[in-house]
């Protein structure tokens, strides 16, 4: 069976929602689910993930800069067990230390608004975080 990742940026208020090419290649942004409570914001993620014809998931960890764990770690990997438990799938955690800055930071560039940032931000970490998992996928399939 041929993979294919999706992959979350896991937020207080928002996820942002990336998913992989069918050949691994590359990452394509999906949507930004705004967060209403676990129960709902999982039903959501599992309904992408059924649609997106995904087969395992990639979930960004956010940890300090030393690469300790944080709060938002302990909310991030909470989720990341849920999720587990719901889909009955392999969940990856990677290190997204600076994802949100750069998609930020990209954004700003293409000279968006702070609204327009706003409502893609997540998604294009989300790319970036499953962008460095897919390049270590491939390097070590190859």
């Amino acid at each position: 069976m041929v993979k294919r990742f999706l992959c979350l940026d896991i937020g207080d208020k928002r996820i942002g929602v990336a998913v992989s090419d069918p050949f691994n290649g590359y990452a394509l942004p999906v949507c930004t689910v705004y967060r209403k409570n676990l129960k709902t914001d999982l039903s959501k993620i599992a309904e992408i993930y059924k649609e997106k014809g995904t087969t395992e998931i990639v979930c960004g960890v956010p940890v300090n800069f030393d690469g300790t764990p944080s709060v938002q770690t302990e909310k991030a990997v909470f989720f990341i067990e849920r999720l587990k438990e719901t889909l009955n799938t392999t969940v990856y955690g990677v290190d997204e230390r600076c994802t949100t800055c750069e998609a930020e930071q990209t954004l700003i560039e293409q000279g968006k608004s702070r609204e327009e940032r706003k409502a893609c931000v997540d998604s294009l970490a989300a790319c970036s975080i499953l962008e460095g998992f897919l390049l270590d996928y491939n390097k070590k399939k190859n």
